[in-house]
């Protein structure tokens, strides 16, 4: 049994504040740095990035669940209200 967190994390664009991203990640430290120095396309243009809201999950079928209805429209209605 492997044993950690898999976290679902909410970043915010400081450069933009209305713009949000949303992943999965096991190491929340290493993926902030990684979408910070651009290594990811998606989030590239609007860097600097900061942790919004990061939950921690031990069971990582879970975490991939909760991140994919963050990314419905209603999942992100409720991280709009919520989280």
């Amino acid at each position: 049994m492997k044993t950690g967190f898999f976290y679902v994390y909410i970043l915010r664009s400081e450069g933009e504040p209305l713009h949000f991203y949303t992943g999965f990640t096991k190491n929340m430290e290493a993926r902030l740095v990684h979408h910070n120095y651009g290594g990811d396309p998606h989030t590239a243009k609007h860097r600097p990035w900061r942790i919004k809201t990061a939950i921690a999950f031990t069971d990582r079928e879970q975490a991939l669940a909760f991140e994919r209805y963050l990314k419905s429209p209603s999942g992100r209605a409720f991280a709009k209200k919520r989280l």
